[in-house]
């Protein structure tokens, strides 16, 4: 059974227009816009270091240090209405705060907002035995593997239950069988919000995004755009997958000839 959402609203249609982005010397983004659409799984594929984490930091609103004289972007949405407090954000290391217990960590955004209800407790618990983690919700964060503290992270991060989820590399530290059944139960959680996810693994971004744009270049720019058909998760085992998936690591091999 997965959770119904209590607070989310209807996400918007997200456009980000770069004028430039530079960082120690080096231009990351110039001339750039991209159309990220509501309600759909946008994946961000490349090169290590091409970009896809600063784009999500810029969507996000979140300081990338970079010098504010190459700094220049805008973002708009279809409601006209400013990202502030629509997003929930994961990045790549999972920040759990090492003096709060598991159940504590995932349900934090509520205990910053001083809104830590007995009912928002109990979804922090049913979200973590979603991920079979119930059973070391009041251990503390030192105590558990890599893996594990992944797992609270995206369950601190789905809590949050925004219209917006942005997340980078979600299921990196996870064994084949747990990525398996965390990229399942995302998709059913999340299937009403607009996701926006760097990864690189080309059969997880096959088997999640209803869109993938593959990056390279200095500065970065989409090299090919991708939509694979039918419903996400997708059977990776399906013939058509499987010829879609070649088309893809082409592209994919190019973007890192052109990067290197």
């Amino acid at each position: 059974m997965i959770m119904t959402s209590q607070f989310c609203v209807t996400p918007p249609t997200i456009h980000l227009s770069i004028h430039r982005v530079a960082y120690q010397q080096k231009t990351l983004f110039e001339n750039f816009e991209i159309t990220l659409p509501a309600q759909q799984w946008t994946c961000f594929l490349g090169p290590s270091g091409v970009g896809k984490s600063t784009l999500l930091h810029l969507i996000a609103g979140l300081d990338i240090r970079a010098d504010e004289k190459t700094f220049s972007i805008k973002l708009e949405t279809s409601d006209s209405k400013p990202l502030k407090h629509r997003i929930a954000y994961m990045g790549q290391q999972d920040l759990l705060l090492p003096w709060l217990s598991v159940i504590d960590n995932v349900a934090l955004a509520f205990r910053l907002q001083k809104i830590l209800t007995p009912n928002i407790q109990k979804k922090a618990l049913e979200t973590l035995e979603h991920m079979h983690l119930a059973h070391i919700a009041h251990q503390m964060p030192h105590t558990l593997s890599g893996g594990m503290r992944q797992r609270v992270a995206l369950a601190r991060t789905w809590l949050c239950d925004q219209p917006v989820v942005l997340m980078d590399e979600p299921f990196s530290a996870l064994d084949a069988m747990t990525r398996w059944h965390l990229q399942q139960l995302a998709s059913e959680w999340l299937s009403d919000r607009s996701v926006i996810f760097v990864t690189h693994d080309p059969i997880e971004a096959i088997r999640l995004a209803h869109r993938i744009d593959v990056f390279s270049g200095s500065p970065a720019k989409i090299i090919a755009t991708f939509k694979p058909e039918g419903d996400i998760p997708r059977d990776i085992t399906d013939p058509k997958i499987f010829a879609f998936q070649n088309k893809l690591l082409v592209e994919l091999k190019k973007a890192y000839e052109g990067f290197l």
